[in-house]
């Protein structure tokens, strides 16, 4: 994982987040959760553990505190994943509705407000959802529910035909990047403009950044509007190298004051942006009693859109050859490939590799020689008797 996180750094840059993925992070003892979190941090990167969320408060605690129970970190970072299509979650082995979960949500996100409370360490929380055509109609709930809870993040994945063709059910080409966006804005009662900030490409990613105040979500960039579109612009040439995640207040504040000082027509700017962003919010006084009654926060809502595994392999393949296919819909593929933000590090060969094409022609070769290491019948122990 070391030398993964070096080959990001070496490629990408000094600074930026990354994921630790298991399977399930929290079937490593803490030490060694807490060992690779510091690990990645070494290395420049801000790490998000990606978990099911199925574990106590005395496993957070061990890996978020050393043998002395003081902090090992200042912030720690967590993605839970909760849908009703999953199944084997203690107290809920066989959800039957998305609602069933609500109560392991609020578990979860309490077990990380408990944390800052007892030991001063910050967190950042996201909340995962993968959807289907069996429960595309509940995501305007599942909002709702999860936008009252303390998760700054809001992560929706349309299924994709991909791994174990055995979990495969509906017509998942139903549940598009489009529709589950649409469900989103149902669930929060109003338009949330996704098209003021992008990150990859269009038909992959869906990013909105938006300022709660109380009951009032206020986007934090109008896609409508020419002065945040031109504020936008201005304040990534002049800020856009600044890295903010994981650094002191004071240096931040440093860095701020010293662009400032080199752009001071930026300050303006700063002030009409803020000022238009507080009107969207219900105003001043508005955000000012929300901030006292703790509801003020930013949470952001995406979506993820990965691609089918048959799309992707003669795609993927193409593009290894260095050839750009005539067929429309594999150079579509094709590009989204190349525009790809979330890549996985191969120190062997000096890739970076989508993670599309990690999960469909890398991973199913992995994936069978885990089914001969983790059979679910043991050896010698008879076709009846399952794993515990």
């Amino acid at each position: 994982m070391t030398e993964q996180m070096m080959l990001l750094r070496r490629l990408r840059g000094p600074r930026s987040h990354a994921q630790l993925i298991g399977g399930e992070v929290s079937l490593l003892p803490a030490e060694d959760h807490a060992a690779a979190l510091k690990a990645m941090r070494a290395a420049g990167r801000e790490p998000m553990s990606m978990t099911h969320g199925d574990f106590d408060y005395q496993y957070l605690l061990d890996v978020a505190l050393d043998r002395t129970g003081q902090p090992r970190f200042r912030k720690v970072s967590f993605a839970a994943h909760f849908d009703s299509l999953m199944r084997g979650r203690r107290g809920a082995p066989r959800p039957r509705n998305e609602a069933e979960l609500d109560p392991f949500r609020e578990r979860f996100a309490a077990m990380f407000t408990a944390l800052r409370k007892d030991h001063g360490i910050r967190s950042y929380i996201a909340h995962n959802m993968t959807v289907t055509p069996t429960n595309i109609d509940q995501v305007p709930g599942v909002t709702g529910s999860v936008l009252r809870m303390p998760f700054d993040m809001l992560s929706f994945q349309p299924a994709a035909y991909m791994g174990d063709d055995r979990r495969w059910g509906k017509d998942f080409s139903d549940v598009t990047i489009d529709a589950v966006w649409d469900r989103i804005e149902q669930g929060t009662g109003q338009r949330i403009p996704w098209q003021g900030t992008q990150f990859g490409d269009t038909r992959c990613n869906r990013t909105a950044l938006v300022l709660r105040a109380g009951g009032t979500l206020a986007p934090l960039i109008d896609p409508d509007s020419p002065d945040d579109i031109d504020a936008r612009d201005r304040l990534l040439a002049h800020f856009g190298g600044m890295y903010f995640g994981g650094t002191p207040h004071w240096i931040v504040a440093a860095k701020i004051i010293r662009a400032l000082l080199t752009h001071p027509a930026d300050v303006p700017v700063v002030l009409r942006f803020g000022q238009r962003l507080a009107q969207r919010a219900g105003g001043l006084r508005h955000i000012f009693a929300s901030a006292c009654a703790g509801e003020l926060s930013f949470r952001t809502f995406v979506v993820h859109n990965f691609m089918d595994a048959t799309d992707v392999a003669p795609a993927w393949d193409l593009l290894e050859k260095g050839v750009v296919s005539e067929d429309p819909k594999t150079r579509e593929v094709q590009e989204r490939l190349r525009a790809c933000m979330y890549t996985m590090g191969h120190p062997e060969t000096g890739q970076l590799v989508p993670a599309c094409v990690q999960h469909s022609v890398m991973d199913p070769a992995e994936n069978a020689g885990l089914r001969k290491l983790l059979p679910l019948t043991p050896r010698g122990h008879g076709a009846s008797r399952a794993r515990p």
